[in-house]
């Protein structure tokens, strides 16, 4: 399948794994990119940058396809030297990036000094107009439906994606709520060039997280998962876990973020993902868990939603539009 996105990334299949932080190792995005998509490592999964160093060669020994590093600015902590992770990742020899968080125009100048392609997460149109503005050469747009941080504003991608179409003119890569064959062809005829998908990676064999955690997915209904942080401004989609729904209870009563803070901390999200007890700490999915329902590699998945996607396309779609002849 050829798109804007195949053709500027140099991949084969117009599916990204985006960055997600602890999850986002060398072998995950060897494994993706090996099946003709894009894999993508997490740089601050690194505690270091001499460690993403380390961490961007293994990748480079496992796969001889294009992958990205993903790099979030602003909304870890604040002693992170990102301009350190940025050289690192410019020596590499990586020619693609994802950013998210604050915007990246700080680095662009070195990034498009080595050839980079960025890619910027944004939760609105505005935010992608802003990084087209500065350069960078795709946007992936986030629905209100994904994992993670959807914004404040709210908006589904089944408007979001149109919108963005509408008014941006480079690559668009529909994110959130995505985890078939059928979310695919959706995206595509909604504008985008290309689809991301997090929370259908995680329920992969090479998802470097306990199986408990992938079965949870599985498990999973499209309602099982909780907003939080709301009334930090940081709105948060997460599965809906005793922490969730401790921490909703705690916002609701007023408490402020240091209340919360030791529930959803980093060490605790690591025990979950590490031991299996989805109720240790924060676990991060998106509402697209209720699509999943198997655990295959990610060769598997990538070739069962190229195959779904082109026979929508293909059959039943063009079998509408021949009735309608």
């Amino acid at each position: 399948m050829k798109t804007r996105l195949t053709e500027l990334l140099g991949i084969e299949k117009p599916i990204i794994c985006g960055g997600m932080m602890r999850v986002g190792t060398a072998e995950l995005a060897a494994a993706v990119s090996n099946t003709g998509a894009l894999g993508t490592m997490t740089a601050l999964t690194q505690p270091t940058p001499e460690l993403l160093k380390a961490e961007i060669e293994k990748c480079q020994s496992l796969t001889d396809k294009p992958f990205a590093v993903n790099l979030t600015v602003g909304v870890v902590a604040s002693e992170i030297n990102y301009d350190d992770y940025v050289d690192v990742i410019c020596a590499s020899g990586v020619k693609i990036v994802e950013t998210a968080g604050r915007s990246p125009e700080p680095f662009m100048e070195k990034f498009n000094a080595h050839g980079i392609k960025v890619i910027h997460k944004c939760v609105a149109v505005r935010h992608a107009l802003k990084a087209q503005r500065v350069g960078v050469a795709a946007v992936s747009i986030d629905g209100f439906e994904c994992a993670g941080h959807p914004g404040e504003e709210d908006v589904p991608g089944l408007v979001l994606i149109p919108a963005a179409a509408k008014q941006l003119t480079i690559p668009i890569v529909a994110s959130g709520g995505i985890a078939c064959g059928r979310g695919m062809a959706a995206a595509l005829a909604l504008g985008a060039d290309g689809i991301n998908m997090g929370t259908r990676f995680l329920a992969t064999q090479e998802a470097p997280v306990h199986e408990n955690v992938k079965k949870a997915i599985v498990d999973m209904k499209e309602t099982d998962t909780k907003l939080i942080f709301r009334s930090y401004r940081n709105t948060a989609r997460v599965f809906k876990n005793s922490v969730a729904l401790k921490v909703a209870e705690i916002e609701k009563a007023g408490g402020d973020f240091s209340e919360v803070h030791g529930l959803v901390s980093g060490k605790m999200q690591d025990v979950a993902w590490t031991t299996g007890d989805v109720d240790a700490g924060m676990v991060t999915f998106g509402m697209c868990g209720g699509l999943v329902d198997d655990i295959p590699t990610c060769e598997e998945l990538v070739d069962n939603i190229m195959t779904e996607t082109t026979g929508i396309i293909n059959e039943r779609l063009a079998t509408m539009t021949a009735l309608t002849a």
